[in-house]
């Protein structure tokens, strides 16, 4: 390592465990509680929508008797949001508020057998970790990082604790030329210098720490000098890690690769560090793709995660892996099974896993035991999140639908899956709801596809409805029962729309093969999925076959653009946000390039065999990849002359996994044209909108713009047709 760069990374190591905890909390900020929301005219609306309890985190009180979590509400007003902490016996009697504090609480666990709780919390302006009783008294911040913290793990013997906060990164101007230190030049010499939505001036490290309950003291950065982020940015947190039972080791993800290779690689290990010894074991040498989320058994014994094969390829099949510890044997329980797996977690028993998996075109809660038979424990038409077993046969999950969000539910073997809290049933009992139907339809090679067909309110089959086809992104992202505050397709129905949502190719719960095709053939296959499902439901006498819209963000905003030069007449309107426009340009102005370096046509599979070392194989320039340059020869942008029909284009100018330019681009030819649209930049978010104010902004436009296309309803700058 640069010299100059070790030494950055070590005076940040240093001054992580300088600052002084003030042990109380600052209650500065208004408060952000549940809203008084009524409805007018018992329609789902945006209001209803940002009005609605966000519920999240389940964790299991050691005695298997209580349930911590937590539930958030935004304020339009403020343009923020606030989470806080309530517990409740597992059969979902006796909720308990414990906290109503200015700020969210965070990373919630029990400690001290559940008599007290740890969470994240601010002190002053740097997030630390907190300790209270279990009624949520006697709060008290035990940790004083500078750089705060965003994530913890306690030792099962409470004696130490793994912290995550952000050492310094990349060289400042200042660092090279010191007499200029008031420069805002960044001086770069590699891949890899900003990521999702930020610069990377600083990655996060592990950092690990004495821990007695009521402070933190002895903090040291395991990975110390180590330019390589743990957890792996931009998503990866707390199921990174694992505590071994005896409290003696842990095993922690990272990607230990910078620059060109780090852009060009998904190949995670699992670490496994000794807290005696301080040595470190990678544990998956060898193995190609993405491992993650490890997680001990009860005993010891064995180590599961979940493992991908193929390196490059982040959208690979999830197979749950096992380790005998003492011999290092590795073996795929998921061998036998078609499917990629979401999350996993252990029976208290130690003698099997549960674990979420998509599947048909929802995700269900799985059982898997330690030969590799698989049991279903809940499933419906319906999406589960979250694992917190309670018994071998019984755990505490979340589930949402396409028509209402995350609510807990207790669910057993054997048995009907309860609710075990209402948070948002007050507000549902003044809605009449949309409809869900799942259809099956013909695709032009001969297959079947699931669609699921959302409808209004008081659907009335004798009349007629304008339709809009969602194109999902990822691309290999689920169409499942999901629900999204973003691209939710309740309100869009609620809003008089019937919405088509395919799982065209490239989706995962359907198989490997189907989840695969995608990949190199993002103009192909899935495309025509796409037309085939609305040309299914053109046939439905109550679908006005002349006003179909298409909309999709991401992959999705993709499929608009590409759909808006080979739709033959099939759309009135279309809608993309941050999508790829012109696929060479994404080629080399993405961050991860192993995303566009795959999908683009050089996954590992169709390089030969003199040429798998070369990085750039599915690149746009490789003349020799016949699969890259079908794919580029049908980018988005050079169909531009076969625009005809009226688009909104919607993107954040902090989102570098799509620059807006991309953006901007497909708005400059659709002009240039003389095709009328209209576009929406946020200067303040990323590849999502996700700030109050602005998100209600997003649905007014976004609808304001399908009503003046497929309704016909009068249009100026001002316009609102919000109202129905």
């Amino acid at each position: 390592m640069n010299l100059k760069f070790s030494n950055i990374i070590m005076s940040a190591a240093l001054l992580a465990t300088t600052a002084a905890c003030t042990g109380t909390s600052s209650e500065d900020g208004k408060m952000i509680d549940k809203p008084d929301f009524k409805s007018a005219d018992g329609i789902f609306s945006i209001e209803a929508l940002e009005a609605l309890g966000r519920v999240s985190g389940p964790v299991v009180s050691p005695d298997k008797t209580k349930v911590l979590f937590g539930v958030s509400y935004e304020s339009v007003e403020e343009n923020a949001s606030n989470n806080d902490l309530y517990v409740m016996n597992v059969d979902g009697t006796d909720t308990q508020r414990i906290t109503r504090t200015p700020k969210s609480e965070s990373n919630a666990v029990w400690i001290e057998n559940g008599k007290r709780i740890a969470f994240l919390y601010p002190d002053g302006d740097a997030m630390q970790v907190w300790v209270m009783n279990a009624d949520g008294s006697g709060r008290k911040c035990v940790s004083k990082l500078e750089k705060g913290v965003s994530g913890f793990v306690i030792s099962p013997d409470e004696k130490h604790i793994l912290m995550v906060s952000n050492v310094e990164y990349s060289r400042k101007a200042s660092d090279v030329y010191p007499d200029l230190p008031k420069a805002t030049g960044r001086i770069i010499d590699d891949l890899m210098y900003k990521h999702w939505d930020e610069w990377v001036t600083e990655i996060p490290h592990p950092f690990l720490g004495a821990f007695d309950g009521n402070e933190v003291t002895d903090v040291t950065d395991i990975m110390a000098d180590e330019p390589y982020e743990a957890p792996m940015k931009p998503f990866s947190g707390i199921e990174s890690f694992a505590w071994s039972p005896d409290s003696k080791k842990l095993v922690y993800v990272s990607r230990k690769k910078t620059g060109v290779e780090y852009a060009l690689s998904t190949n995670s290990d699992l670490y496994l560090y000794d807290l005696a010894s301080k040595s470190v074991t990678n544990l998956t040498e060898g193995v190609g793709g993405y491992d993650t989320a490890p997680a001990f058994s009860p005993d010891g014994t064995q180590l599961a995660w979940l493992s991908m094969e193929h390196d490059g390829y982040e959208s690979d099949k999830n197979r749950i892996m096992l380790m005998d510890m003492s011999t290092g044997e590795k073996r795929d329980l998921t061998a036998a099974w078609d499917y990629t797996v979401d999350a996993i977690s252990w029976q208290p028993s130690g003698r099997g896993l549960f674990f979420l998996a998509y599947r048909d075109g929802v995700r269900p809660v799985f059982a898997i035991g330690l030969d590799g038979t698989i049991s279903v424990v809940a499933q419906g038409e319906f999406d589960y999140d979250g694992l917190a077993p309670v018994s071998d046969a019984a755990l505490v999950t979340m589930r949402h639908s396409m028509l209402r969000p995350n609510e807990l539910y207790y669910a057993a073997s054997g048995e009907e899956p309860r609710a075990i809290s209402t948070v948002n049933d007050d507000i549902y009992a003044q809605l009449t709801m949309p409809t869900v139907e799942r259809r099956m339809v013909p695709t032009t090679d001969g297959k079947e596809m699931l669609t699921w067909i959302v409808k209004p309110q008081n659907f009335d089959p004798t009349q007629k409805y304008p339709g809009l086809l969602y194109c999902q992104g990822g691309p290999q992202q689920a169409v499942s029962q999901f629900w999204s505050y973003r691209w939710n397709l309740a309100l869009m129905a609620a809003h008089g729309y019937v919405v088509i949502a395919p799982n065209r190719r490239g989706l995962p719960g359907f198989g490997t093969e189907w989840n695969a095709q995608i990949s190199g053939d993002y103009p192909g296959q899935n495309m025509r999925d796409y037309l085939s499902a609305v040309d299914h439901v053109k046939t439905e006498p109550w679908i006005d076959a002349a006003h179909i819209g298409a909309t999709g963000a991401s992959y999705g905003g993709f499929s608009v653009y590409w759909l808006a030069g080979n739709h033959d007449h099939r759309f009135a309107c279309l809608i993309a946000h941050a999508g790829i426009f012109n696929m060479e340009a994404q080629y080399l102005e993405t961050e991860e390039m192993w995303f566009a370096n795959w999908d683009m046509g050089g996954g590992a599979w169709n390089a030969p065999a003199d040429t798998k070392d070369f990085p750039d194989y599915g690149a746009y320039w490789n003349k020799s990849n016949p699969t890259a340059q079908r794919t580029f020869e049908m980018s988005p942008h050079r169909f531009v002359d076969k625009w005809d029909t009226p688009i909104l284009i919607t993107h954040g100018e902090y989102d570098y996994r799509i620059l807006s330019s991309q953006g901007e681009m497909a708005f400059n030819a659709a002009k240039l044209r003389g095709i009328p649209a209209e576009m929406l930049i946020f200067p303040d978010e990323n590849h999502w909108i996700l700030k109050p104010q602005n998100a209600i902004l997003w649905q007014r436009v976004f609808f304001r713009w399908l009503d003046r296309w497929l309704k016909g309803k009068p249009y100026t700058a001002d316009t609102d047709n919000t109202d129905e």
